[in-house]
């Protein structure tokens, strides 16, 4: 059985998202290209995992009417550029059932790896900040457990600080987690 080849022509997000549904594998489309997204180490799915839990608990620990999803939801940055990040949240009514982007994120999760860095450090950094909902950039580093936390600040002021243990506070929308829990092994 052969898969389809990835186009080469570039598209525009609707584009992109009509044919990736249904297609075996995971894309992203950066600036109308379409980028195929390589299999993880298990370390990487473990703290990506771990990172859903505990966004996940923290809201239900909070009664916080937001939701935490897995990778697998699409965020749009504009009209060439869709991200799949590997956790996010968003907060208010529930997306549809059968939404496969979430328009409102509060918060989005990467797990660093090393074919991803400078993506996630470059390119994302700068497209989710485009997102006027989007009020926290986590990357997670699962070889040392750190976090570098990009908070929106003032104006187009984005204010980052790199935390490896104690708690790390979100808000919006007011969540409180605890470092170590993101990189839990079990």
């Amino acid at each position: 059985m052969s898969a389809d080849p990835v186009p080469k022509q570039p598209m525009t997000t609707d584009e992109f998202l009509a044919w990736a549904e249904g297609r075996p594998g995971r894309y992203e489309l950066i600036a109308g290209q379409i980028i195929a997204m390589s299999p993880e180490r298990v370390r990487h799915a473990e703290v990506k995992a771990s990172a859903f839990l505990t966004l996940r608990t923290a809201i239900r620990d909070g009664g916080l009417p937001c939701r935490a999803m897995p990778n697998g939801m699409t965020v749009r940055i504009d009209d060439q550029t869709a991200f799949e990040p590997d956790a996010l949240v968003y907060c208010g009514e529930r997306a549809a059932p059968g939404a496969v982007e979430i328009t409102n994120p509060v918060i989005v999760v990467e797990v660093i790896s090393p074919g991803t860095r400078s993506v996630d450090q470059g390119a994302k950094l700068r497209g989710y900040f485009r997102v006027p909902s989007v009020a926290h950039y986590l990357i997670l580093y699962p070889d040392n457990g750190l976090v570098v936390h990009h908070a929106r600040g003032t104006g187009d002021a984005v204010a980052t600080r790199m935390i490896s243990e104690g708690t790390l506070a979100l808000d919006p929308p007011g969540l409180t987690l605890p470092v170590a829990d993101l990189f839990a092994e079990d």
